[in-house]
Formats: structure tokens, sequence, C-alpha cells
């Protein structure tokens, strides 16, 4: 049995197409065909139903996927230990949401730029569901994303960690000091949100409509960095993570104001699919992220 031909075993289950396959690992498809009809004979089994262009795992190859990863895996750790990190090169795709861009990527980027300079790192944020059938479809490799607490059964959970919300405005705001602020006078205030669809929006929505109230912003914007601007401007109020803010908040140019509305809390969540071969780049990164959120969060099994 070739180290190959697993690699090429491990890929088909994860693209559901030979000819896909066979274009990525820059085989012809007879060739993938021949390994896999190899493989099948040395087990004695057969591991894919083939209906079309399509492919499906028998029940035998769903039992044999997790050894093949565990050999995959053993042979990429083996590897990262025997050679320095500068080596580690080829590409690493994280979906992610447009305020951890921003606000809790970035030094961990840095320093994985800075370990591994042959690295090609690409983010792509989109809303929470569509991330989720990213990662279904082995368009990404890493999921990082911000939601109520959720976990199905094909992933792999790294971390999980409680993300305060707050409406906010400036330290200069006339509500800034108010105790137990109503909902009446916050919506006065001209309001800038994230867009429609947002996790922890749609949750304040949910939590204002109970109440009777619907929000009508002054401006909808994905982008967090555009909404703080403006707050540090005394231009309005909004409704943010408190990792989006928190240093604005420490050097007095924010407040977080103190409502009548409950408090909500979402989870950040670091997860990657339970059949995806674990490459040295995704390793280094999450050892990074585990440097950089140890003390905040709830780490689970990694492998």
């Amino acid at each position: 049995m070739e180290l190959r031909t697993l690699i090429t075993f491990v890929r088909i289950t994860e693209l559901g197409n030979f000819s896909k396959t066979a274009e990525q690992l820059g085989y012809s498809q007879s060739a993938v065909t021949m390994q896999i009809k190899q493989l099948e004979e040395e087990l004695g089994i057969q591991l894919f139903e083939r209906i079309g262009r399509h492919v499906k795992l028998t029940q035998a190859g769903e039992r044999f996927l997790p050894h093949a990863l565990d050999v995959l895996n053993a042979l990429r750790r083996a590897q990262t230990a025997a050679r320095e990190t500068e080596a580690i090169s080829g590409k690493l795709r994280i979906g992610t949401c447009e305020s951890f861009v921003i606000s809790i990527l970035p030094p961990v980027i840095m320093e994985l730029s800075t370990l591994c300079p042959n690295l090609e790192i690409s983010t792509h944020t989109a809303l929470v569901p569509d991330l989720f059938n990213m990662l279904r479809q082995n368009d990404i490799d890493l999921l990082y994303f911000l939601d109520q607490k959720v976990c199905y059964p094909d992933w792999v959970k790294v971390f999980e960690q409680p993300e305060r919300i707050h409406f906010t405005a400036s330290s200069a705001s006339p509500l800034a000091g108010m105790k137990n602020i109503p909902i009446e006078r916050l919506l006065e205030e001209p309001l800038y949100l994230t867009e429609k669809g947002i996790s922890y929006r749609y949750a304040m929505e949910q939590l204002l409509a109970e109440k009777g109230y619907e929000l009508h912003p002054f401006w909808e914007v994905g982008n967090t960095d555009v909404i703080t601007r403006f707050l540090l401007q005394n231009k309005g109020i909004s409704f943010l993570p408190e990792y989006v803010i928190r240093d604005y908040v420490k050097q007095g140019q924010l407040t977080i104001l103190d409502t009548e509305c409950g408090e909500i809390t979402m989870w950040s969540q670091l997860v990657y699919h339970k059949n995806k071969c674990v490459t040295p780049q995704m390793e280094q990164f999450l050892h990074i992220m585990q440097t950089h959120l140890s003390r905040a969060c709830v780490f689970i099994n990694k492998q």
C-alpha cells in the first residue's frame, strides 16, 4: 500500500469526483482509477460506489477513511517535526467573518507570515450558512466563525469561546454613563449596524422584536472598522462584539452602554472537517491561534 494511493483516496473523499482529484494531483483520470482499484484489491473491499460522475464512500470505505487519515496525519506531523517551519509552504484557506479579519486574525497572520514566509494564505468571508457549505465542499481548510454554539458530527472543533455583544457609543455621547438606558431612548440615536444575516445582529433584532421594537438603522455596512470610525466621531451608536471595541474602550474613546436589554452572548468557534487531512500549515496556524487565545478559550482535542 503506497502513501500516494492513500492521498488519492482521501482527496476523492474530499472532492467527490475522480476527474477533479486527478486534476488537483496532476494525474490522469485513468491513473486515479487504477490507484483506487489496486487499493481495493489490496484491502479486499469496495471503497466507492460510482453513480454517474459522482462517487460516494461505501460503508467499508467509511470505516477505512479514519485509518487512512491517521496514517497521513502522522506522516504530516513527522514531516513538520523533521524540518524547519520556514520550509512549510502551500496554501491555507480560512473561512471566517469580517470582524475576525479586522480584529482577531491580523496578529495571528503576521506571526504565521514570519514563521512560514512561503505560505499562501487566503481568507474567505461570508454569512455563516455559506461558510458551513464551503467547509463541507472543501472550499476552505479551516472555519473560524461567530454564532450560537453549534456542533456537527462531521466537524472537529478545536476551540470555542463566549463573546459578549454590546451596545456601544463614543465616550462623549450623552448616553455615556447613563444607567439602564430605556430602549426608546437608545433608538433615538443614529444606529449603525452590520448587515442583516450577521448572527449577533439577528439575535439582537429577535430580542427587541419580542419587546415590540423594530430597528431602522441609519447605515448598514458589513465592515465593523467603518462603524467604529463613525462611533469615534460621536455620530451615533452600534451593537458590536466586545473584541471589536475592546481597545477603544480601554483607551477611553468608546464606552459600553448600560441598557435595559438583556445581554447577548455568541460563541467564536474554530473547526475543520473530520475527513480533512491536516496539513503542516493548518497545524502551524492552529498552534499560533492557541498561543494567542489560550487564556480565554475552552480548548478541545485538536487531533
